[in-house]
C-alpha cells in the first residue's frame, strides 16, 4: 500500500469507528498532549486553565488556515520557556511581580508569533522550493531527531519520580498497541495514562483532597495575566528589552514548525509542506501563539506527542485532532477536571512521553531513510552530526542555552543555525 492510500486508509478507518471509538481517539490526542501542555505553565507559571483555553483555540485556528488537512495538534511550547523565565527574573529584580513580567513576556511572545507571518510571506512570493533548498532532509531529519532526544531528558527525570508507575505506563502502552485488539489497539496511550494514574490513586500516592475544593465552572482568562495589563503599568524600557530578548527565538520555533511538518508529512504519507501549503501551516502557528500570548497563555507549536500517537494508531482523519481541541476547551472552563489532571503523578507523564519523544526521533530517522540522504558523504555526515551534537550538547551543558549578546538561544536553535549554515556554505560535490 504506498503513502497516498495509507493517507486515505486513516482517514476512512475514523469515520468508520464510530461515535464511541471516535471520541476515545479525540480523548486520546487530548491526553497526549496533556503532560507537555500543563508542564510549560507549571514551569514558567502561567495559569493552567488559559494554557488549555489556546491550546484548544490555537488548534482549530490553525484547521481553519491549513484548510482542515493537516492533523496537528498545537499545544505550549518549550522553546520559549527560557525566554519567559528571562524576563521573569528581570521584572522581579526591577521590583515588578511575577506575574507582571510574565505579562510582559507574553508581549515579546506575541510579537514572535507575528514573525511567522514574515516567512510565510517569503514562501508565498518566493516558492516553498526556493525556501526550502535551505531546509533539505539532511538538516530537517536530523532536527527532528534533535526534538525528541532532547526532550527525552524531561521525560527521564518525571520517570525517576516513581518508576514503577512509569514502568506500568510504558508496558500498557506497548502491550495494548501490539498485542491488543479492537480499540484497544488504537487508544494505547489513553489505557496507559489510566493504568498508571489508577495505580498511583489506589496506592494513595495521589493526594485528592484540593480536588474537593475546586469548583465546577471558572472562567479561564483574566486581564491582570494578559497583556493589557501592561498597558496598565507601561514601562517602555523593560517592554523593548522583553522584545529583544524572545523575538530571536522565533528562528527556532520555525525551523521546529517545518521539522514537525516533515515529521507528519512522513507519518501520513501525504506532503503537507506543498498541499495545503507551508506558508498555511506557519500563519496558523503564528496566528494561535499571537491570540495565545495575548491572553496571557504558552506560545504554541505543533506537537510531536501527537504525532507520536498518529504514528501508534494510524488513524490521521483531522477531524479527531479537532475533537481533541474542543475537549481542551470545555476543560479549560472546569477548574476541578484541571486540578485532577494536575495531579496525575509525574511518573505517568514521563512514562507515556518516554514512548512518544523516541517516535518523534524515530520519525526523524525515517525522514533521512526515505528521502535516500547518503550519509557516507561527508558533507551530509558533518550537517547532520553538527546539528545532533550542538542540539544535545547545549541542551545539557552546564547553562542550557547560549549567551548571545544577552540573548538566549537554545540548543536547538544553535543546532538549526549551524546545519541551515553549514548546509548551505559547503559544495554539494
Amino acid at each position: 500500500m504506498n503513502k497516498d492510500n495509507t493517507m486515505k486508509q486513516g482517514i476512512m478507518d475514523a469515520r468508520q469507528l464510530g461515535y464511541g471509538k471516535f471520541t476515545i481517539l479525540g480523548v486520546q490526542h487530548l491526553f497526549a498532549m496533556f503532560g507537555a501542555t500543563i508542564l510549560v505553565p507549571a514551569l514558567t507559571g502561567l495559569p493552567v486553565s488559559t494554557t488549555l483555553l489556546f491550546a484548544g483555540l490555537g488548534t482549530l485556528v490553525f484547521h481553519l488556515l491549513s484548510r482542515s488537512e493537516v492533523p496537528a495538534f498545537l499545544g505550549s511550547s518549550f522553546a520559549f520557556i527560557g525566554g519567559y523565565l528571562s524576563v521573569k527574573q528581570m521584572g522581579v529584580e526591577q521590583g515588578m511581580t511575577e506575574t507582571l513580567a510574565l505579562c510582559y513576556a507574553c508581549v515579546g511572545v506575541m510579537c514572535a508569533g507575528l514573525c511567522y507571518f514574515i516567512m510565510a510571506f517569503l514562501i508565498k512570493w518566493l516558492g516553498t522550493q526556493r525556501v526550502l533548498r535551505f531546509f533539505p532532509p539532511v538538516v530537517t531529519g536530523p532536527v527532528v531527531i534533535a526534538i525528541g532526544l532532547t526532550l527525552s531528558g524531561s521525560a527521564i527525570t518525571n520517570c525517576q519520580s516513581d518508576w514503577l508507575l512509569a514502568l506500568v505506563a510504558i508496558v500498557t502502552v506497548i502491550a495494548c498497541n501490539i498485542w491488543g485488539r479492537g480499540i484497544m489497539k488504537i487508544v494505547p496511550i489513553l489505557l496507559g495514562v489510566a493504568v498508571s494514574y489508577s495505580l498511583a490513586a489506589l496506592t494513595g500516592k495521589v493526594d485528592f483532597s484540593s480536588v474537593a475544593d475546586a469548583a465546577w465552572l471558572g472562567l479561564p482568562v483574566s486581564r491582570e495575566q494578559s497583556i493589557l495589563a501592561v498597558l496598565d503599568h507601561t514601562d517602555t524600557t523593560f517592554l523593548i528589552s522583553s522584545i529583544i530578548a524572545i523575538v530571536p527565538i522565533a528562528f527556532a520555533t520555525i525551523m521546529e514548525h517545518i521539522g514537525d511538518m516533515c515529521a507528519i508529512s512522513s507519518t501520513v504519507g501525504k506532503d503537507f509542506l506543498a498541499k495545503p501549503g507551508l506558508h498555511r501551516t506557519l500563519t496558523g502557528d503564528g496566528l494561535a501563539t499571537a491570540l495565545a500570548s495575548a491572553f496571557g497563555a504558552p506560545a504554541n507549536t505543533t506537537y510531536g506527542e501527537n504525532t507520536g500517537v498518529l504514528n501508534l494508531t494510524g488513524v490521521f482523519d483531522p477531524a479527531v485532532i479537532r475533537l481533541a481541541a474542543l475537549f481542551s476547551i470545555l476543560l479549560s472552563f472546569c477548574p476541578k477536571f484541571t486540578c485532577l489532571i494536575g495531579l496525575m503523578p509525574a511518573a505517568t507523564i514521563g512514562g507515556v512521553s518516554l514512548i512518544l519523544y523516541g517516535m518523534i526521533a524515530s520519525v526523524g530517522v525515517r525522514n533521512l531513510v526515505e528521502s535516500r540522504v547518503d550519509l557516507t558523504r561527508s558533507r551530509n555526515l558533518f550537517v547532520a552530526a553538527l546539528i545532533l551534537v550542538l542540539a544535545i550538547g547545549v541542551k545539557y551543558g552546564a547553562n542550557d542555552s547560549i549567551d548571545l549578546c544577552g540573548i538566549h538561544l537554545s540548543g536547538l536553535a544553535v543546532a538549526a543555525i549551524a546545519g541551515i549554515l553549514l548546509n548551505a556554505l559547503l559544495p554539494e560535490k
